[in-house]
């Protein structure tokens, strides 16, 4: 009887979540801290892009002023 009881409520369980670096999580937070981990990998990564687009616009800027001092310079 505790071995059927046993059964039907591991039925009724959530499997185990497996985080992004193979670590499984059991317990009720499991999919917060999945949630979590996914969207901190989507904040790094458009971090990471921001950045890449920061330093374009500072070499442009850059290429600009030197542009303007050479064209100055030989007028």
């Amino acid at each position: 009887m505790a071995r059927e009881i046993e059964r039907a409520l591991a039925a009724f369980r959530k499997p185990p979540v497996v985080t992004p670096d193979r670590q499984t999580i059991d317990g009720d937070d499991a999919a917060f801290r999945a949630a979590v981990d996914l969207r901190l990998q989507n904040l790094e990564r458009q971090l990471d892009e921001l950045k890449g687009r920061i330093n374009g616009l500072l070499f442009l800027l850059a290429g600009a002023v030197a542009t303007n001092v050479v064209l100055r310079l030989l007028t």
